[in-house]
C-alpha cells in the first residue's frame, strides 16, 4: 500500500515538471511570434515622405573662408550735450527723433549770476582802461620833461612802471570779461553735431548739475558694426578686409569694411573689438543686430551645409539616401565658409567634407535623425 502511494507521488511530481516545462516553451514561442510580427510590420511600414528640398546633392563649391562677426550697429558720429554750468534746464523742446543741425540752440540753463558778473567785469575793464589813459599822459609828459632836462630820468622810469602796471591790469580785466562772457555762454545748450535726438535724458524744469547729460545726438549717415571677435580669430583680421553682413528685416546683404581694430583685448573673455564701416546705411538704426563673415581666403572642395552634418555620435556623420533607404556615413570635416555663389549674406555656413563621392545624396539637417534602413519617399517640391 505504501509502495503504491509513493509511485503516485512520483507521478504527480513528473506531471508538474512537465506542465512547467510546457508553459516555458509556450511563452518563448509566443515571444518569438510577437517579435516576428513586429519585424514583418517594420518591413511593411510606410516610407518617410520628404520634400525634394530635404535632399541635398554633394557637389564641388568655392567657399569663401572667413571669420564670423556679429554685434550691434552704432553711429560713427555721436555726442552727448552736457551741462557746463549748474542750474535749471529751460527751453528744451527737442525730443527723440527730432533733427538738429550743428550749432543749433536746443535749450538753456538758467544762470542768474553770469549776467551780473559779466557787467562787473566789463566795468572793471573800463576803469582799467581809464587808468591806462592817465598813466599814458603822465609818461608822455615826463618823457618830454626829461628830454628838456627839467626832471631826472628816475621820474620817467617811475611813470613807465605805472603805465606798464595799468596795461597789465587792463589785460587782466579783459580776461575776466572773457571768463564771465564764457560763463554766460555756457548756459546755452547747442548741438555739437548734425543728426537726430536719440535720448532726452533731462526734462525741462529739472535742475542739472555740471557735466549732467541733457540729450544724445547720433548721425545715422555713417554707421558701423562693433563686432567682438575671439582672440584666435582676431589674428586673421586686418584693416581693409571686406565683409558681408545681414540685418534682420533687410533682405539684401550689406557690404562692410574693417576700418579699425581695437589694440586691447577685452578683460575677462580676451575678445577683440573690430569696427566695420557699412557701405549703405539707408533705413538702418543704431542698436540693430547684424552678423556676417569677413572674407579671409577661398577654397574649392566638396561641401555641404554644416547643418547637414550630425554630431550625436562619437564621430560626425551624414545621412545618405541610397536606393531609397537611409545610410549613416562617417565624414571628415574641413574648411568652413560661405559659398561664393550665394547671393545672400545670411546664406548657410558650408563645410568641406571628405569620405563622400561627388553626387551623393545627403539628407538636410532639417529632416532630423532617421534609423539606418528607413525607407524614404521623395514628394513634390514645396512651393
Amino acid at each position: 500500500m505504501r509502495v503504491r502511494y509513493g509511485w503516485l507521488v512520483v507521478g504527480l511530481v513528473v506531471l508538474a515538471v512537465a506542465a512547467g516545462a510546457y508553459r516555458v516553451v509556450d511563452k518563448r514561442q509566443t515571444e518569438r511570434a510577437k517579435a516576428a510580427a513586429q519585424t514583418e510590420a517594420a518591413k511593411v511600414a510606410p516610407p518617410t515622405v520628404l520634400a525634394a528640398a530635404d535632399v541635398l546633392t554633394l557637389q564641388t563649391q568655392t567657399l569663401a573662408v572667413g571669420v564670423p562677426v556679429s554685434g550691434a550697429i552704432k553711429a560713427s558720429n555721436a555726442a552727448f550735450v552736457k551741462a557746463r554750468v549748474a542750474g535749471e534746464v529751460q527751453g528744451l523742446q527737442v525730443r527723440e527723433g527730432d533733427f538738429v543741425k550743428a550749432g543749433q540752440v536746443i535749450g538753456r540753463i538758467e544762470n542768474s549770476e553770469a549776467g551780473p558778473r559779466l557787467q562787473q567785469a566789463q566795468q572793471q575793464a573800463e576803469s582799467s582802461r581809464t587808468q591806462i589813459d592817465v598813466a599814458q599822459r603822465n609818461f608822455d609828459n615826463n618823457r618830454a620833461l626829461v628830454e628838456q632836462g627839467f626832471i631826472s630820468k628816475t621820474a620817467l622810469d617811475s611813470s613807465t612802471s605805472a603805465l606798464a602796471s595799468a596795461q597789465a591790469l587792463y589785460r587782466a580785466s579783459q580776461a575776466a570779461v572773457d571768463i564771465a562772457r564764457k560763463s554766460l555762454d555756457d548756459g546755452v545748450l547747442r548741438a555739437p553735431i548734425s543728426g537726430q535726438i536719440a535720448q532726452r535724458l533731462t526734462q525741462p524744469g529739472e535742475r542739472a548739475s555740471v557735466d549732467a547729460r541733457i540729450v544724445e545726438i547720433v548721425d545715422l549717415s555713417k554707421l558701423e558694426l562693433e563686432a567682438s571677435v575671439g582672440a584666435a580669430e582676431s589674428l586673421q583680421l586686418q584693416v581693409g578686409q571686406n565683409a558681408r553682413l545681414s540685418v534682420d528685416g533687410r533682405p539684401e546683404p550689406i557690404a562692410a569694411r574693417i576700418v579699425r581694430i581695437n589694440p586691447n583685448a577685452t578683460p575677462g573673455n580676451r575678445s577683440v573689438i573690430a569696427y566695420l564701416a557699412l557701405a549703405d546705411s539707408a533705413g538702418l538704426r543704431q542698436g540693430l543686430f547684424a552678423q556676417g563673415t569677413v572674407a579671409i581666403s577661398s577654397t574649392t572642395a566638396l561641401a555641404l551645409p554644416l547643418s547637414a552634418v550630425r554630431t550625436d555620435k562619437p564621430l560626425p556623420y551624414v545621412q545618405l539616401l541610397v536606393d531609397g533607404k537611409v545610410q549613416h556615413q562617417t565624414v571628415t570635416l574641413g574648411a568652413r565658409g560661405i559659398s561664393a555663389d550665394a547671393g545672400k549674406a545670411d546664406a548657410p555656413l558650408m563645410v568641406a567634407v571628405e569620405g563622400l563621392a561627388a553626387g551623393a545624396q545627403v539628407l538636410a539637417g532639417t529632416v532630423g535623425p532617421l534609423r539606418p534602413g528607413s525607407a524614404i519617399s521623395i514628394g513634390a517640391a514645396t512651393p
